[in-house]
């Protein structure tokens, strides 16, 4: 049988965040700690060592970005560790500092009025812990809008077959979503890679480190 996934979850709203753990302890997943401020975090995960974190941006004591920069924090002494961050907002400059903090991908960022299932939630956490990105289109927009283009040698098609990779979509939904064939996905996953000069690789490091070059372009 396989281990549940273990998570400590930040986030200061109490009902919020028991609604959270009892929600992840019904899908499988196991909550080592469930905390309400960016110290306890620090704490809890470095007593703890989870597989996955799930923190809220704005958190005590100033509500500012204690929960997101916390997160940057730990992953800068664990690359390894999959972050999911849940907020009602975007945080552009440290979204920029945790796409920076690292290359290996595990990295999800989601707006809290935008969940609306589940499932997909609970997979959405899965796909990040196994080394996956899930970055809601919102949040996608706004890095887009702060920043210059350093993707200028990527036609139109194959932006908008990037910009679905960063959501997190398999080559047959983004196949779907963008009315193409599944071979013309390829085709364009395989132009994306040449020009963005990501060396041949296991696959899913290469998908991980175009997604990551898209969303962490220089500020304009």
């Amino acid at each position: 049988m396989t281990e549940p996934i273990t998570v400590v979850i930040a986030e200061d709203n109490a009902l919020l965040r028991e609604g959270l753990a009892g929600l992840l302890d019904r899908g499988g997943f196991r909550v080592l700690a469930a905390v309400g401020n960016a110290d306890e975090l620090l704490r809890a995960c470095r007593a703890l060592a989870p597989d996955l974190v799930i923190t809220d941006v704005r958190m005590p004591p100033d509500h500012r970005a204690e929960g997101l920069a916390a997160a940057v924090l730990l992953r800068a002494e664990n690359p390894d560790l999959p972050v999911v961050v849940l907020s009602q907002y975007v945080e552009q400059s440290y979204v920029a500092d945790l796409l920076d903090s690292s290359g290996r991908g595990g990295i999800g960022y989601l707006l809290k009025d935008r969940v609306s299932d589940v499932a997909d939630f609970g997979e959405t956490l899965r796909r990040v812990h196994a080394g996956g990105t899930a970055v809601d289109p919102e949040v996608i927009g706004q890095l887009l809008r702060r920043r210059r283009d350093p993707l200028e040698r990527l036609t139109a098609r194959e932006r908008e077959v990037l910009a679905e990779m960063a959501q997190g979509h398999s080559n047959a939904a983004i196949a779907r979503r963008l009315f193409v064939s599944d071979a013309a996905v390829v085709k364009h996953i395989g132009n994306i890679m040449m020009k963005l000069d990501l060396p041949p690789n296991d696959d899913q490091n290469r998908r991980v480190a175009a997604v990551l070059a898209y969303l962490r372009g220089p500020a304009g």
